[in-house]
């Protein structure tokens, strides 16, 4: 198979996840992982297995959940392993301490890709939170935010993390943004990665 094929294959992997997830197809979706594949989000740490029971009996109790878009990708490969970098939009509309609101969180998905049995899928996957924003559906009607609460959260998905919050989810406050030590000590798991 050629490096374009390959590519191709990683990015229909990429795609094919945006949409199972979204939609609630949880066979289509595990098929995107490997075995003891690990997904990492601000709500969620653990084995793909425990992601995809959480995400379902969420979408099940018809609770408001995560839609995705995506946009371009980067993908870099060495032999049987690659590391995909995504564009996506993470979005969220939910009550919001007494609004209804819209919450949208830019960023990527970084993805540890392999090739086992001659199937490429994801081993690992890590967002990296650039920036978000919250917008209510009623101008006139503003949330009355927790000041001491929105600040504990970084900045790349503050109004992200606080809704999740909100909802009684444990959000983990050192996720990867746009700079700093989480991102670059990702970057390097990266490099690592590819050299095998």
């Amino acid at each position: 198979m050629s490096a374009a094929q390959d590519k191709q294959e990683i990015r229909d992997v990429i795609e094919t996840w945006v949409i199972t997830r979204d939609s609630g197809d949880w066979a289509g979706l595990r098929a995107c992982w490997h075995d003891g594949a690990i997904m990492n989000a601000t709500w969620f740490q653990g084995d793909c297995d425990s992601f995809i029971a959480r995400a379902a009996a969420g979408f099940d109790a018809a609770k408001s959940i995560s839609t995705h878009f995506l946009g371009g990708a980067s993908i870099t490969l060495n032999g049987s392993r690659a590391i995909a970098q995504t564009k996506v939009m993470i979005s969220n509309r939910d009550h919001v301490d007494g609004a209804e609101c819209d919450v949208v969180c830019t960023g990527r998905f970084y993805d540890f890709f392999e090739k086992r049995g001659g199937r490429w899928a994801i081993a690992e996957r890590q967002p990296i939170y650039e920036k978000d924003r919250l917008d209510p559906l009623d101008p006139a009607r503003m949330p009355k935010f927790d000041a001491e609460l929105f600040n504990t959260i970084p900045v790349g998905y503050r109004h992200l993390g606080y809704i999740q919050i909100k909802r009684g989810l444990p959000v983990k406050l050192n996720m990867p943004g746009l700079r700093g030590p989480e991102v670059e000590a990702l970057y390097a798991r990266g490099k690592a990665w590819l050299a095998g």
